[in-house]
């Protein structure tokens, strides 16, 4: 793979939420940043009382396996180049790389009004609404009767498909229970360290990555569980600048799905989109 400088870019989405873009990451480094940082912010509010703005780190990760806190080796089914490196996180093993959109979260959680159920909630459910609302508006016939659900017994999110007895609208896609659903795999995994009440680590998204890097390993601690990506059920555009103007209609590129992932999530820090109730099993 050729090998890319890391970049960097800020944004402010408003006063107390900035958003950092990284490119070609390597994971050390940036965890050691992100871990810093977050014992930056948990200083000026001990010791100066000041209230930091929240953080979005969105990361385009150099090939790595990660390992949690308390993650087991034997769920790393076969040793590769690919690193593995252990971690701090909650959570088994999990593979990050190219095509695969990871965000961590920043979070002052106290200052937000956010438990840590909350916080899991919100990236789930901010997945799910970012992913169903690409596949409703999709033009692609794969994407009919997918839809995006979290699951009580196992964090992320994961495509169902429907059977012929639910009917294609809003309410029953929010309401229908899972059972009546076919589930076809995992296409986004979440994991997260809490520090005095603040956040770190986040979500991974798998947009338009090669998957077959989770052949090495139980992904999360699930044997044989299957791992899914967005670009296999709706067009993602490669190149949009050499792209006709009917393709670009017809799809999205991983900055378009980006950008709809981070709205949603800043919106919900800014408390206009509340947490849906959570289904019982």
């Amino acid at each position: 793979m050729q090998n890319v400088t890391q970049q960097t870019h800020n944004t402010s989405l408003h006063d107390t939420l900035l958003t950092k873009s990284l490119s070609a990451a390597d994971y050390v480094s940036t965890h050691d940043a992100m871990l810093a940082r977050t014992l930056e912010r948990i200083s000026l509010k001990k010791e100066q009382g000041l209230r930091t703005p929240d953080e979005l780190w969105i990361v385009d990760h150099n090939d790595v396996y990660t390992l949690g806190q308390a993650g087991k080796e034997e769920h790393i089914l076969q040793r590769t180049d690919t690193p593995v490196i252990k971690t701090d996180r909650g959570g088994q093993v999990t593979w990050h790389g190219h095509g695969q959109l990871v965000v961590y979260w920043l979070f002052d959680l106290d200052s937000i009004g956010w438990s840590v159920r909350n916080l899991v909630s919100h990236a789930e459910q901010a997945i799910e609404d970012m992913v169903n609302d690409c596949l409703q508006n999709s033009s692609s016939s794969i994407s009919d009767n997918i839809s995006a659900h979290s699951r009580r017994d196992a964090p992320g999110v994961y495509l169902y498909a429907d059977t012929d007895t639910v009917a294609d609208n809003d309410a029953q896609v929010q309401n229908t229970s899972l059972d009546d659903r076919i589930m076809l795999g995992k296409i986004a995994s979440l994991g997260f360290k809490i520090k005095h009440g603040f956040s770190y680590h986040g979500i991974a998204l798998n947009i338009d990555c090669d998957l077959s890097a989770f052949n090495a390993i139980n992904p999360c601690g699930y044997a044989g569980m299957q791992m899914l990506r967005l670009a296999d059920f709706l067009t993602i555009q490669k190149e949009p600048e050499v792209q006709t103007a009917q393709h670009i209609h017809n799809s999205l590129s991983y900055e378009q799905v980006t950008q709809k992932l981070i709205d949603n999530i800043a919106k919900r820090h800014a408390g206009l989109i509340e947490l849906r109730a959570i289904a019982p099993k």
